[in-house]
């Protein structure tokens, strides 16, 4: 999608790879690294914010250094945030996912059966059509009940590894909804992003290796920025 040919495609992914190889080799899938995910964090909500600010036409205005260099460190990142979240604990890892994958879900059934008739206007019309205001709201309200009946299991089961809910309540019970929505709304946030992407060079998927999925990095496009988040809050909160 920034126009190069196989060959260099294939030497860019290379080096997502070595990056990859090389923190495993450092050891830090195991480091506590606070001050690095708050970094990518932070360039995740403002990179983010920027984006969609500008448009479907700004992201050919960006260098295309830029987005390459951009795209492999948002693939590493998230790779990092995988594998540490996998070291922390199971029960961690997946109350991340699952997270993206209730409010996709929930915003998917809740923007069939509402969308247009409340806000009467889409929520990104020129870089997402099919998206409404309505299907945020209803992805919204699933990820907060998934986090209150995730919270009451952590604590039923008595857990061994707190899961991300679980995590933010032993800060403070009035933190878990605005975490647990800022979450959320990055993982929609993260969604428009590749799909602005996608308007901007003029494809509909990202890949063929997937048919009907619109390729691979439709399946993890609102991971990308979640799982570093995640990472961050983590660091935040230990």
């Amino acid at each position: 999608m920034n126009g190069y040919g196989p060959k260099s495609s294939l030497l860019i992914g290379m080096d997502c790879v070595v990056l990859c190889a090389v923190s495993w080799k450092l050891g830090w899938l195991t480091k506590s690294l606070p001050l690095f995910w708050s970094i990518v964090g932070a360039a995740w909500v403002l990179g983010a914010a920027a984006l969609l600010h500008r448009g479907v036409s700004g992201w050919a205005d960006l260098p295309k250094a830029v987005r390459v260099i951009g795209g492999v460190l948002a693939l590493w990142a998230a790779w990092l945030a995988v594998a540490q979240a996998r070291v922390i604990g199971i029960n961690f890892l997946l109350s991340v996912l699952v997270l993206v994958w209730m409010a996709d879900i929930a915003a998917y059934f809740a923007g069939r059966a509402f969308g247009m008739r409340i806000a009467k206007v889409k929520l990104a019309p020129s870089i997402s059509p099919g998206k409404s205001w309505e299907g945020v709201w209803g992805g919204m309200v699933g990820v907060l009940v998934l986090a209150l009946i995730w919270t009451y299991l952590d604590a039923h089961w008595q857990a061994s590894v707190p899961s991300l809910y679980t995590r933010v309540v032993m800060q403070s019970w009035p933190l878990l909804p605005i975490v647990v929505l800022f979450m959320g709304a990055m993982s929609v946030a993260g969604d428009l992003v590749e799909s602005l992407i996608k308007r901007s060079v003029g494809v509909k998927d990202s890949s063929g290796l997937l048919p009907g999925h619109g390729g691979v990095l439709d399946r993890v496009d609102a991971l990308l920025p979640t799982l570093p988040l995640a990472m961050m809050l983590y660091t935040l909160l230990s």
